[in-house]
């Protein structure tokens, strides 16, 4: 049976465990600032998704989404609170999506809608952030928010990431992933189920090494933690006024858009990939991406095409191989700069030794076919082992890689 509220307002952030929030009764939940407003939603068709949307934005921009692979249908659904738990029930009684807590809470709950967008659980006693029983922001949907996390929790296990929409009309989830991999250096990658599509680069200390544009992005400051109990992304921005999101698009493009309230419109200023040298593998190993040469596949000084006519008929995965042989001790090192690091899931990473001392693990290991500080100059060591791939030279920026060569090929 349904229940209705008629105490319940539609200006309040929260709900208690004696309310509850229908299709039928159109009720919503608005952040204490009309930032944000939580409620049920349609697009085509009888399918009702429950979700958080701007609300004064006229374009409606869906940032969340809780049951996106299970819609309610017949527009009967009803989100309460039962034993300590958020639960969206659809026209059989039957839970289609719940907070799944377990643990016993000895206090009353609520849950609330901030002005960030976060939906959280909380004991009614308590508002401090970090004793939030759940929170909408550690089950991201396909959209990024200003003061969100992207990445791993370690002390509860939560990779958090974005999985993009099926298509603009159908918030189920679609082929397309952004998730952070943490083997070798941190960076997140743009998946198709689960196969590499493009790659952020690992975090330099200031940016992320594929994304050079970053440093032009002064209306953000963002953040990269890496310690023992997260690695996580988080941005604000420093306009509080400004709305701005990144969202993962149907076909796997991470946009960045920012609401202009003259145009009425979200602005796209970014996205990724956007040309040829940002998809992942698009030439051959030993072979950088230039997008200043045409073509803009590459080998790298020392190597050679393995088929000359594959090349030169465009086919740009072309393979590279070694000019001269290494013989191991009589090797040395080719410095490439500006470049966008291999990817590092197969490497062998060192923070705590700089790149004097880098330089030598490599050397001394015959199997060491390139290394790279982690911090541009600074600390850190990676070291790679056969194969390296997905490189790119910039204009400016991007870091240097060090590349065995015979000595010959110096």
């Amino acid at each position: 049976a349904l229940v209705l509220f008629p105490d319940f307002s539609i200006s309040a952030n929260t709900l208690s465990a004696t309310e509850s929030l229908t299709i039928s009764s159109n009720k919503t939940i608005v952040s204490p600032g009309g930032v944000f407003e939580l409620g049920f939603f349609k697009i085509l068709g009888d399918s009702w998704y429950l979700g958080i949307w701007y609300k004064n934005v006229s374009e409606k921009t869906y940032v969340w989404v809780a049951n996106r692979d299970k819609p309610l249908s017949n527009s009967i659904g009803i989100l309460k609170i039962t034993n300590a738990n958020l639960v969206l029930l659809n026209h059989y009684d039957t839970p289609v999506w719940s907070t799944n807590l377990t643990g016993a809470v000895r206090s009353p709950v609520v849950a609330e809608l901030h002005d960030n967008g976060n939906f959280v659980l909380r004991d009614s006693k308590t508002n401090a952030s970090d004793r939030f029983l759940w929170q909408s922001f550690d089950f991201p949907t396909n959209t990024l928010l200003p003061q969100m996390k992207l990445g791993w929790d370690h002390k509860r296990g939560l990779n958090r990431f974005l999985t993009c929409w099926k298509n603009s009309f159908d918030p189920s989830s679609g082929d397309y992933m952004f998730r952070l991999d943490t083997q070798g250096l941190p960076e997140f990658f743009g998946l198709k189920n689960f196969l590499e599509v493009y790659r952020t680069g690992p975090w330099d200390g200031h940016r992320f090494s594929g994304i050079p544009e970053m440093q032009q992005w002064d209306d953000i400051v963002y953040n990269f933690t890496e310690n023992s109990e997260e690695v996580a992304y988080t941005f604000r921005l420093t306009d509080q006024t400004l709305y701005s999101r990144f969202t993962i698009n149907s076909v796997g493009q991470l946009e960045r858009f920012t609401w202009s309230p003259t145009q009425q419109e979200w602005n796209m200023f970014w996205s990724m990939p956007h040309e040829e040298c940002d998809v992942y593998g698009t030439c051959g190993p030993y072979a950088y991406c230039d997008m200043s040469k045409s073509p803009a596949c590459n080998c790298i000084k020392g190597f050679q095409p393995l088929n000359q006519q594959e090349w030169e008929s465009g086919d740009e995965s072309g393979r590279c191989r070694r000019k001269t042989r290494l013989n191991c001790r009589g090797d040395g090192f080719f410095k490439l700069m500006n470049m966008k690091l291999p990817d590092t899931t197969a490497a062998m990473v060192d923070k705590r030794i700089g790149l004097k001392e880098c330089e030598k693990k490599c050397k001394n290991d015959c199997n060491c076919t390139a290394y790279a500080s982690i911090l541009n100059g600074g600390r850190g060591c990676v070291i790679w082992i056969g194969e390296f791939r997905d490189i790119r030279k910039y204009a400016a920026a991007g870091q240097d890689l060090y590349i065995r060569l015979a000595a010959a090929d110096i």
